[in-house]
């Protein structure tokens, strides 16, 4: 019997990385990961260049909102996730912590924009695999 891991991803708006994140392992981690994102400074949007680069893989990121950590405080992760913008999340009870690196693609083109998107899908991939 196969448990479910809760995974947290974490950036400071939620409103690009941690948010195409939570999709992939929505989409990759179906039946085996609950998935979560938010921010610790949370725009209140998801930015539309990540919704339409999401919808260009069929996924509806426009259904997300942007959260806050506040939102996760007390909640207990088998993984915390940020996305490289230094947040340590020190409320969120996580059994394991990492850091990616993932460049913030809010200025980017789109397609540098989608470099990213695809980077972090192979990440997330990575992740599933190990949990």
């Amino acid at each position: 019997m196969s448990t479910i891991k809760r995974v947290l991803f974490v950036c400071v708006e939620n409103s690009n990385r941690s948010q195409m994140a939570e999709a992939f392992a929505r989409i990759h981690g179906a039946g085996k990961v609950e998935s979560h994102s938010a921010g610790s400074r949370p725009s209140g949007r998801v930015n539309p260049k990540a919704v339409e680069a999401m919808k260009e893989l069929g996924y509806d990121l426009a259904a997300h909102a942007s959260k806050g950590l506040a939102d996760f405080n007390g909640m207990e992760v088998d993984v915390a996730v940020t996305m490289g913008c230094g947040d340590e999340c020190p409320l969120v009870l996580a059994k394991h912590r990492t850091d990616w690196q993932i460049p913030d693609p809010r200025e980017m083109s789109p397609e540098e924009f989608r470099g990213v998107r695809n980077l972090i899908e192979t990440k997330v991939k990575e992740l599933i695999s190990t949990l």
